[in-house]
């Protein structure tokens, strides 16, 4: 019969750390022993899967490469912002994700798009949904260096894989004949695996001459804005509003 030390040490070969972290929980709290077999053993399998899950999120998490951590539940529904509770509570869900549909968030500059599709983002991925944050202005440098260096097959895999694809400030900067056609092909891989969100300053009827080409143009609004949920975020810029906050003289103390 194996001691409890020698039962740690195989729960450890076994990859089953957490677990055996958790066995090492009940030998120091006796109080435990008064459960059954069966309760011992389902809160160590417990405390297992939710490890793996955590350490799961983490690496979906980074993988992503989101600028900022954010959280749904730290949303700011404020009604001079104009987002509807109600519908943000539906894309939470990420139904639309699995859907293979897409997001348009549109605003002015600072008042929280990229914010929120971090957090849509970060939503995604606590659903066990992968994801891939890039701006339009950094996917066009790497455009133009992949071309360069030859990687450019392996950057379209990145874009194509997730199955939630972020393009943050689109319309910001000159979208190359190369990155429109790029941009196209990404989509249309797209079509029947993942989503897109798009993050703009600009209103959608602006689009069509962010492309050099009217035809390409065409084809890529054509299969975004047919199956494209829509947010137009309202208000003062969020980081104007922080930096009077930050601003306003300390009340001095009596």
């Amino acid at each position: 019969m194996s001691s409890p030390q020698q039962t740690m040490t195989i729960l450890r070969e076994l990859r089953l750390s957490s677990m055996a972290q958790a066995y090492q929980q009940q030998l120091d709290m006796p109080r435990l022993h008064e459960l059954s077999f069966d309760e011992r053993l389902a809160l160590l399998v417990e405390h297992e899967s939710s490890d793996r899950q955590s350490r799961k999120l983490n690496r979906l998490i980074r993988a992503a490469g989101l600028p900022q951590p954010a959280a749904l539940e730290d949303a700011d529904y404020r009604a001079s912002r104009g987002i509807d509770k109600a519908h943000l509570a539906s894309l939470a869900t990420c139904d639309w994700v699995r859907r293979q549909q897409h997001l348009v968030i549109l605003g002015p500059t600072g008042v929280g798009k990229t914010w929120l599709a971090c957090a849509l983002a970060t939503q995604a991925c606590r659903q066990d949904l992968s994801a891939t944050f890039y701006r339009v202005s950094d996917l066009c440098n790497d455009v133009a260096v992949s071309v360069l260096d030859g990687s450019l097959p392996r950057l379209k895999v990145l874009l194509t894989k997730p199955k939630l694809l972020v393009l943050d400030d689109f319309g910001l900067g000159e979208l190359s004949p190369l990155t429109g056609q790029v941009i196209f092909d990404v989509i249309d891989r797209r079509m029947t695996w993942g989503s897109l969100l798009i993050t703009s300053q600009y209103p959608i009827e602006k689009w069509h001459g962010f492309f050099h080409d009217p035809t390409l143009a065409d084809a890529v609004l054509d299969r975004i804005v047919h199956v494209a949920h829509r947010i137009s975020l309202k208000g003062e810029s969020m980081r104007k509003l922080l930096a009077k906050k930050q601003m306003q003289p300390v009340a001095a103390s009596k």
